[in-house]
Order: C-alpha cells, then sequence, then structure tokens
C-alpha cells in the first residue's frame, strides 16, 4: 500500500486551532477562568488565544495595586510578546480603571515597550471603545464588585462621558468566587440594574461571566449590552483588522463576524 503525501491526505485532517485569521495575546488574572474560555467560545476557527498569567492577591484596591506594581506584569507582557501575536490586551478590568484613564492609556503604552511590534489594549479602552461603537450614551452598570472598586467604576464611566443612572454590585471580593456566579443570577442582576432612560448596560469584570447571556440580555431589554470580556475581544479584533467572531454574543460584533459564519449559528 502507497503512503499518501500530506496534500493528498489533508481532507482527512482535523482542525487544529491554528492562528490562521490571527492570534491575539492576553495577560490575565491567575486565579481566573472566565475570559480566556470565553473568548475560546468567541472566537472562530482560525483565530487563537494564547494567554500569559499575573497573580492578584484580592479583589480589592490594595490587592489591584499590589498586582500593577508588581514585576510580573512586565514580565508577562514580555513573555506572550515574543510569540508571533497580533495583539496584546491587558484583561483585568478593575486593575485598569482603578487609577483613572491617563493611567490607562499609559499601560497600554508601556506594553507596547515590552511587547514592541504589537498593538495593545486594556479592558478599561476596550470598553470604552465598545460603547462609542453602539453609540452609548448614559448607561446602566453592573458589576460584581465589591463597593470600594463599584464606585471607581461608576467614576471611570462617567469621567468619560457615560453617566450612570442606576447601577448594582454584589460585593464579591474572591476572585474564584466572582467565576462561579451561575449565568442565571448574571442575567437577573443585569436586568435588575437597567434603567429605561439607559442607552446601553455595561457589564463589569473579566472574571463574571457574562458572553453567553449578552443575546438574551439584548432580546430581553431591547438595547445593546456590553461586557468587559466581550468588549476586550471585540477590541483586539478592531485594532488588528479581523473579522473573526462567531455570531450569538451580541450585537456589537456585527461587523466583525469570521465570514464562513455570517449569519449562521455557532
Amino acid at each position: 500500500m502507497s503512503v499518501p503525501t500530506g496534500a493528498e491526505a489533508s481532507t482527512g485532517f482535523r482542525y487544529d486551532g491554528y492562528g490562521t485569521l490571527g492570534r491575539i495575546g492576553l495577560i490575565y488574572i491567575a486565579s481566573s477562568i472566565v475570559m480566556d474560555a470565553e473568548w475560546a467560545a468567541m472566537a472562530a476557527p482560525g483565530l487563537s488565544v494564547h494567554t500569559t498569567r499575573v497573580r492578584l492577591p484580592k479583589v480589592t484596591l490594595e490587592g489591584i495595586d499590589q498586582m500593577m506594581n508588581a514585576p510580573e506584569l512586565e514580565q508577562s507582557a514580555r513573555l506572550v510578546g515574543s510569540a508571533p501575536i497580533d495583539v496584546l490586551c491587558f484583561g483585568g478590568t478593575s486593575a485598569s480603571f482603578v487609577y483613572g484613564t491617563a493611567y490607562d492609556k499609559a499601560l497600554i503604552t508601556r506594553m507596547e515597550g515590552w511587547a514592541p511590534g504589537v498593538k495593545a489594549t486594556t479592558a478599561s479602552t476596550a470598553s470604552l471603545a465598545a460603547l462609542a461603537a453602539v453609540k452609548a450614551g448614559p448607561v446602566a452598570l453592573a458589576t460584581p464588585y465589591v463597593d470600594a472598586i463599584h464606585q471607581r467604576a461608576v467614576a471611570f464611566l462617567e469621567s468619560n462621558g457615560h453617566p450612570v443612572l442606576k447601577s448594582g454590585n454584589l460585593g464579591i471580593d474572591e476572585d474564584w468566587a466572582l467565576a462561579e456566579v451561575p449565568l442565571e443570577k448574571v442575567f437577573d442582576h443585569v436586568v435588575a440594574c437597567d434603567h429605561p432612560d439607559a442607552t446601553a448596560i455595561f457589564i463589569s469584570c473579566t472574571n463574571f461571566r457574562s458572553s453567553g447571556v449578552i443575546e438574551a440580555l439584548e432580546r430581553a431589554l431591547g438595547k445593546p449590552v456590553i461586557s468587559a470580556v466581550q468588549a476586550s475581544f471585540w477590541h483586539c479584533l478592531e485594532v488588528t483588522g479581523i473579522n473573526g467572531a462567531r455570531p450569538g454574543y451580541g450585537q456589537l460584533f456585527a461587523n466583525r463576524l469570521a465570514p464562513a459564519t455570517e449569519g449562521a449559528c455557532a
């Protein structure tokens, strides 16, 4: 029996996740499990996600300060930036908004210095870009945070032109506990935070499940729903010009669906 060549056998090959569309680098919290999993769910075949980690001692202002001033942040950016990625995202919403907009912009500059030739973004910058993309004005805000971080989220949105008409938070201060909130409770929490005059709803926190309920929330509430996880993924596609999303994760992705999945079910 003759052995076929690779070209001849290729019709029997399986999809292996290789980044033929593009490759996204993610700096993520070591104890978190939601963001890279949800990105994998939203990513069309051919778009790959490559994650590196930093440690967050506790989901408090003090814990965030320790993480953002630790040398591991630069080390993580340099490590994942040494791979042939197209864009690098810092996947900590509260860590990027807690010090304000100027700090967030400076963090992007630092990341691009640590990973030369790679475009960079953060969860907070991505979230503002996503709100702009859906032409949001006043918003409602849903978070799982403790009060101090929640109030920083309100201040960040309002300082960037999005008055918060109504908001709610769950008071969770352990990172692992953020990810354990079931989607049914996430849905109810977001609905409870809505306001009739809010032009969009923002769900903050990248270790808080959200992507799986966005489409259902948009149907139920009749307005755009933006989450930090979804917005970060979308913005990585935006800054690279890649159409690499699966359908079903919100109207934000209308112009970034992968051609093969456009108009189809995931």
